[in-house]
């Protein structure tokens, strides 16, 4: 998928950080940002946006609680 890269300054937990650098890691993924615009690209073309964004499927592993 082409387009302008925008850098963003977002709130993640360290947890999702070290998620996404296992991930590019594990993938041979440049780097923690291309792995996050890998999983946004899938969900954009492939994923099942009602079961992603289901409030039952939404939850604060930090916290233990749902939206």
């Amino acid at each position: 998928m082409a387009g302008t890269k925008v850098k963003v300054d977002w709130e993640v937990r360290d947890y999702h950080i070290n998620f996404l650098k296992d991930m590019a890691e594990k993938y041979g993924i440049k780097d923690e940002a291309k792995a996050m615009r890998v999983l946004i690209d899938f969900a954009l073309q492939d994923g099942d946006l009602e079961k992603i964004f289901d409030k039952k499927n939404m939850r604060c592993i930090a916290c233990g609680g749902a939206f």
